[in-house]
């Protein structure tokens, strides 16, 4: 049984009530765990039809499911970047909001990925995502899963909120604000977060916060959302932010969110001294009121209009050696010519109506491969962000022991012709292979093979 420190029992006590007991007696029951389809590479229908992993839906997620499986990280589905894994409470954020399948999205704290995967999900071909995580190792892991997911239009960058600020001035409709915090709300889940919680600690992350979505509003266009959201119950991390932020900012309004998380959620608290009077519009998810953990969020708008949109960044403009066109040309159907880019010195596969500075970026666009001499050694990533629009295919099933010796990392037989080629199962790439002479030259990278 989870041991609460007191001083946290006694905030919920008078954040909760009478409801409090319920609170601390659902601590007792396991973590609800749940995951999302990825709609860029099958639809939730056709999905359903494979699925194993558990039929609950999430009500508040078009493409939601509660989880009822264990190892799910080996399964083929999983490698082949059908599904994200995501702890149910952490999808409602995305949800408060209908988003423009053309807009360009900010997530500010993005790693390891579930809400900025959950975000690019709902874009078009031209919308764009940038991911930024400030800590490099968890940058890397939000790129992988970005790259895991077959993500194309998509930016992933290493910096602190106020270098963001700085780089991408008024350049985004949405911004995600998914701010570093107490995580009250995953004590059921994270025994880490019990022992570092105290009340210094709270006042601590909200200053952080505070400063954190000061810089996202300077990255925001005119009439642009931001969404703030925590993973705890704390008002000093929650309202109380908000509150501040929005006296500070006449030209900010707070908005109700989504029908869909209002109904799976309970109102934002007035607190003593509260300025807003709307502040129940923001959302809290309980555990003990809809399954999954604790999650806070508010839906904010920039009614400013006389400010004029920026865009500082040069766009790229570097030569592109004639064999990345040879290449494409041999192992795509079709593609678009304007979107082949060089970005800090390798090919790359990304819009080009969204500069990105060089060096700005951990990782821009889809990486198509490493050039040699008059050549290209294709990249993962490529041959899971383009693998719909290969000319080679190769279709296996799940349980086939040809797909087992790829995960593996062996070569199989095949009579798919010679050339560059993606392995697939239920039409999604799970990765590449080069075909010669009938035999599928294994490239599924060695971190990622099953043991």
């Amino acid at each position: 049984m989870l041991q609460l420190p007191l001083d946290f029992s006694n905030r919920m006590k008078k954040l909760l009530g009478k409801d409090y007991e319920s609170y601390e007696n659902v601590l007792k029951e396991a973590p609800v765990k749940g995951f999302r389809v990825n709609t860029n590479k099958i639809s939730t229908e056709d999905f359903e039809k494979i699925n194993v992993f558990g039929n609950e839906k999430i009500p508040y997620v078009e493409n939601g499911f509660y989880l009822d499986y264990e190892k799910i990280g080996n399964h083929p589905y999983h490698h082949a970047g059908m599904i994200y894994v995501q702890e149910p409470g952490a999808m409602a954020p995305a949800e408060c909001i209908d988003i423009e399948p053309d807009w360009k999205i900010l997530d500010m704290c993005a790693a390891p990925g579930g809400k900025s995967t959950q975000l690019k999900s709902k874009l078009g071909k031209s919308g764009v995502l940038v991911s930024n995580e400030i800590i490099p190792s968890r940058c890397k892991i939000l790129t992988g899963n970005i790259e895991r997911l077959g993500l194309r239009n998509t930016v992933t960058t290493c910096m602190d909120s106020k270098k963001i600020a700085k780089a991408f001035p008024e350049a985004f409709d949405l911004i995600m604000v998914d701010a570093p915090c107490s995580g009250e709300g995953m004590f059921r889940k994270e025994d880490a977060a019990i022992e570092e919680w105290s009340q210094e600690n709270v006042l601590m992350c909200a200053r952080r916060q505070y400063d954190i979505l000061e810089n996202a509003a300077q990255c925001l266009k005119n009439g642009g959302y931001i969404i703030y959201a925590t993973c705890t119950f704390s008002l000093e991390e929650n309202e109380m932010v908000i509150d501040r932020f929005l006296e500070n900012h006449p030209e900010f309004e707070i908005l109700p969110v989504s029908e869909r998380v209002q109904n799976a959620t309970c109102n934002g608290i007035y607190f003593d001294g509260c300025k807003c009077e709307s502040i129940g519009f923001a959302r809290r998810f309980y555990p003990h009121k809809s399954p999954g953990e604790g999650q806070f969020m508010a839906l904010l708008h920039n009614t400013d209009t006389r400010r004029e949109a920026k865009n500082n960044i040069k766009a790229n403009t570097q030569k592109i050696d004639k064999a990345v066109f040879d290449f494409l040309d041999d192992v795509l159907i079709d593609y678009d010519k304007d979107d082949v880019q060089i970005y800090n010195d390798n090919p790359v596969y990304f819009t080009a109506d969204f500069p990105v500075k060089k060096g700005m970026a951990f990782a821009c666009g889809v990486t198509i491969g490493e050039l040699r001499k008059s050549y290209i050694l294709p990249h993962h990533q490529f041959f899971m962000a383009m693998g719909d629009s290969f000319k080679r295919k190769i279709a296996l099933s799940a349980d086939s022991e040809e797909l087992k010796k790829y995960l593996h990392g062996e070569e199989f037989t095949t009579d798919c012709e010679n050339g560059w080629a993606v392995v697939t199962v239920e039409g999604c790439t799970v990765g590449g292979v080069k075909v010669v002479n009938n035999t599928a030259k294994n490239h599924y990278p060695k971190g990622l093979r099953t043991k």
